[in-house]
């Protein structure tokens, strides 16, 4: 997941005007919204919501942290795991996936009891989006700095095929049916893999985006959505890898979602604090609907489909210290007790 350096974070919600400018406030319609405090320390990356259970995943540096999707409510956590990126559900198999991106391994967790089961180690290097194909059965991890993707049985936990892919992947979806499609982020492209296979069938150019990292897709019209640093949202036709439209976003975007009910295409933008919500017109037409104030540092979200629920993580940060000439600047210190989960419901 693109992790990248943010302004202080210092107001909270919808009522924090600082929060974003008076342009984009002027033009945002408040939302209805709840801000559920969450205990602890560490940063954080994906969540994932688990539709069968209605509970929340939230991965948080050496552990998951696991909310009631309804209160916020914790309902325990899943620990030890070594600087966890994401999380994948496999319902039918009652197991649940955690990339470890320090670690280099994959942790194994009853779905029911949160359980850890056994760590996986793998020959990726920092793996980071996570995602179960539920029609192979097959878990796949992006390992950013080893530029590839590694495929697990979920039968039988093992190994079974590294793919190289042409750059540092991000956020990955897969259409059910055979394919998954991943974000290529130094290159941006976007790179399409046949499940069956374990293989790269097709690369294509991402035109007009600048590192890609969230990604969305719409199944019904085969339509791919992802998120970009230049304030961008690139649509394109998974089955020919057609650019189909750009759309401008928020800045600092970090994850993508559609909502097929409401045909609605979101961006989580963290460094501006804002959602960006798009409506699919058609396949090929998309109109920014409106802007939604959040919070700075809000740039991961998931989605609750059947109550059209945006969850997303915040949390205010010290100011950042200074940078020493010739060296990389530091990433400010969160600030205690500010780590929260913004629930958001858009309207349709």
């Amino acid at each position: 997941m693109c992790i990248r350096l943010l302004p202080i974070a210092a107001a909270f919600l919808l009522v924090a005007a600082g929060s974003i400018d008076a342009k984009t406030a002027a033009n945002a319609t408040s939302p209805p919204i709840a801000r559920w405090s969450v205990d602890g320390t560490g940063g954080w990356d994906y969540l994932t919501f688990d539709e069968s259970a209605q509970r929340l995943f939230v991965t948080r540096s050496d552990r998951v942290v696991v909310l009631d999707a309804g209160t916020g409510k914790p309902l325990g956590e899943v620990r030890p795991t070594d600087g966890v990126h994401g999380v994948a559900l496999a319902p039918n198999l009652n197991r649940g996936y955690a990339s470890n991106g320090k670690g280099n391994s994959v942790s194994v967790f009853d779905l029911k009891t949160l359980t850890m089961l056994k760590t996986i180690p793998i020959e990726g290097r920092n793996p980071d989006a996570i995602m179960f194909d539920a029609q192979t059965g097959h878990v796949f991890t992006f390992n950013g700095h080893s530029k590839d993707a590694t495929v697990i049985d979920a039968k039988t936990d093992a190994v079974i095929a590294t793919i190289a892919l042409s750059g540092k992947p991000e956020f990955a979806v897969s259409d059910g049916v055979g394919h998954v499609y991943v974000n290529i982020a130094d290159r941006s492209e976007l790179s399409e893999i046949d499940t069956h296979f374990n293989k790269v069938i097709a690369t294509w150019p991402l035109t007009g985006c600048e590192e890609p990292s969230g990604l969305a897709l719409d199944a019904v019209h085969h339509r791919l959505f992802s998120v970009c640093q230049n304030g961008q949202l690139a649509v394109t036709d998974a089955r020919s890898g057609r650019h189909v439209a750009n759309v401008p976003i928020g800045q600092g975007p970090d994850a993508a979602g559609f909502d097929a009910q409401t045909q609605q295409v979101f961006s989580s933008n963290g460094e501006d604090g804002t959602l960006t919500v798009i409506h699919e017109d058609t396949p090929d037409r998309y109109t920014v609907s409106t802007t939604l104030p959040t919070q700075k540092s809000a740039r991961t979200l998931a989605i609750d489909l059947a109550s059209h629920r945006l969850f997303l993580a915040a949390a205010a940060f010290e100011p950042a210290p200074p940078q020493a000439v010739g060296q990389p600047r530091v990433r400010p210190a969160m600030q205690p007790d500010s780590f929260a989960i913004l629930v958001v419901t858009p309207g349709k």
